[in-house]
C-alpha cells in the first residue's frame, strides 16, 4: 500500500487549482490556430512505409484577445506552480519529499477519509 501523507488543505487546494487551470488551458489551446503568429501552411511528402502525409493549413495567428487569454492562463499556472513547489510542507518531510510530491499528484484520486 502506498504511503499517504498529511497534506495541508491549502496545498491540496493549490494542486487542484493547478490541475484545473492546466486542463482549462489545454482545452482552450485546442480551439486556437496552430501557430500564435501568422504562418503559411504546408504539405510534406508521404512518410515512408505509411500513408501519412504531414500537413497544416495556413494559420492566421492569434487575435489580441486569444494571446491575452493564453498569457493569463500561463501566468496563473506559474503562480500556482510556485505555490505548490515552494510550500513549507515540503521542508517537513526529509527523505520522503520525492514520494510525497508524487503522491500529491494523485491525492485527488484517493477517497476522502471518513
Amino acid at each position: 500500500m502506498p504511503k499517504t501523507f498529511p497534506f495541508p488543505q491549502d496545498l491540496l487546494d493549490a494542486q487542484a487549482a493547478l490541475n484545473e487551470t492546466r486542463a482549462a488551458c489545454e482545452e482552450y489551446a485546442r480551439t486556437l490556430p496552430w501557430s500564435a503568429e501568422p504562418m503559411p501552411g504546408w504539405e510534406a511528402n508521404k512518410q515512408l512505409h505509411s500513408n501519412y502525409i504531414s500537413e497544416k493549413p495556413d494559420s492566421p495567428g492569434y487575435t489580441d484577445e486569444q494571446a491575452a487569454e493564453v498569457a493569463r492562463y500561463r501566468a496563473r499556472i506559474l503562480e500556482l506552480s510556485t505555490v505548490v513547489f515552494s510550500h513549507p510542507f515540503w521542508a517537513t518531510l526529509g527523505d520522503d519529499v520525492v514520494k510525497a510530491r508524487s503522491a500529491l499528484l494523485h491525492a485527488h484520486e484517493q477517497p476522502a477519509e471518513a
